[in-house]
């Protein structure tokens, strides 16, 4: 879907993919009938935008191929589908009955995740609509926290300059341009905007930048406005957001039963005590645990949140809650000013196959209209916000 914010700039709205498993072409393919065309049905849209996830072989296969890209973007179009935006954070295997940690390799110290990357801009350039102004790629926030040291900074820092050149290539090529957008997550050397800040702000900000998402955001307990002033101040540009929502719970001791419910095994569920907002390093053990079940024996203090991402439109019972109100107010400081502070956001809820039991799609169609659902809250939050309604929907 797409938006008009006040300063006449098209803001695009879809939905990440990485929630289905596929890992070759023809799983994509089926992935647009079996779940996307019933999404925009259900919103009433005469387009919907999709966060692609593309495993690495199948972005390779693409970006070798011109005439499989070309066939996807045919296949896109006659069923009113749209791809501005890449999530290339899992390189692979992300629907896999374990995945843990195993989602941060190969890192940016790699030729191999700069090889994917670059791999997707060329894909991206060209499936982009003609009257889209550029596309995104988000990634991760170059590694995990550990083990970290001189070498790997150095290693990651002539990466980040070969993936500035490459992009660069890219545009010349094509007259496309792609932005790049790294996401601080829990436990990654970059989790807060404090820490990206610190490390990101020397690269190529013209082709590179941060991706926010807002699940994340909340699990750092960051402010948002005092979060996008601080990424504003260091010159990194948001060129993605992760419209996303996190698990609350104001008194973990007595929320141990209901929390414990959410304990699975096939993601992290890094989890930050409120304390970890003073701290010098927000993974703190004394505040920090890099997954819940951990968080729950070490009895961390304070109220918690915790990065399991929850439908927008269907929070936790009571006595847990939601990072809705984090969502709202950072949707509020990007949009709600004279100049619009992105023009890409993906809901991005990839938990709906691991939710506690009771709340999980039972088929294919309650998972479309499941995600439906989801979108619908963030279109209404942007009317809300005074973007102008996209074609073919009812406000």
């Amino acid at each position: 879907m797409r938006f008009r914010h006040a300063d006449g700039s098209n803001v695009h709205l879809g939905y990440c993919t990485n929630v289905h498993p596929a890992e070759d072409l023809a799983g994509v393919l089926a992935q647009l009938d079996t779940y996307a065309v019933g999404v925009r049905r259900a919103l009433g849209a005469d387009r919907l935008g999709l966060g692609l996830w593309l495993a690495a072989p199948v972005a390779a296969e693409l970006a070798a191929d011109p005439a499989a890209r070309r066939r996807l973007r045919q296949e896109l179009t006659v069923r009113g589908l749209e791809v501005v935006t890449l999530n290339g954070f899992p390189y692979a295997a992300f629907q896999a009955p374990v995945v843990k940690g195993a989602v941060y390799h190969p890192d940016w110290t790699t030729p191999e995740r700069l090889g994917y990357t670059l791999n997707l801009a060329r894909v991206l350039a060209d499936l982009l609509p003609d009257d889209a102004a550029r596309g995104s790629v988000s990634t991760l926030p170059l590694a995990w926290r550990t083990p970290w040291d001189a070498d790997r900074a150095d290693a990651a820092r002539r990466r980040l300059d070969e993936l500035a050149a490459g992009l660069a290539a890219v545009e010349r090529e094509t007259g496309r341009t792609v932005r790049v957008g790294f996401e601080p997550e829990p436990g990654c050397l970059v989790e807060s905007t404090r820490q990206a800040r610190e490390v990101l702000s020397a690269m190529d900000t013209d082709r590179l930048g941060i991706c926010l998402d807002l699940a994340h955001l909340a699990c750092a307990w960051e402010e948002p406005v005092e979060a996008l002033g601080r990424l504003r101040d260091a010159g990194l540009p948001v060129v993605k957001v992760q419209v996303s929502a996190a698990v609350e719970a104001s008194d973990p001791a007595g929320s141990a039963e209901a929390l414990r419910r959410w304990v699975e095994p096939r993601f992290l569920h890094q989890t930050r005590a409120a304390g970890c907002a003073g701290a010098a390093d927000p993974a703190d053990p004394a505040y920090a645990a890099d997954d819940l079940d951990v968080a729950l024996d070490a009895r961390l203090p304070g109220a918690w949140r915790v990065h399991y991402h929850v439908p927008l439109h269907a929070p936790p019972e009571p006595p847990l809650r939601s990072t809705m109100p984090v969502l709202r107010a950072a949707l509020a400081a990007l949009f709600a000013g004279p100049v619009a502070g992105c023009d890409h956001l993906d809901v991005e809820t990839y938990t709906w196959g691991v939710l506690p039991e009771a709340r999980r799609p039972r088929t294919d169609a309650e998972l479309a209209t499941g995600i439906a659902a989801e979108l619908a809250v963030a279109r209404d939050e942007l009317l809300a916000l005074g973007l102008a309604a996209p074609a073919g929907v009812v406000a």
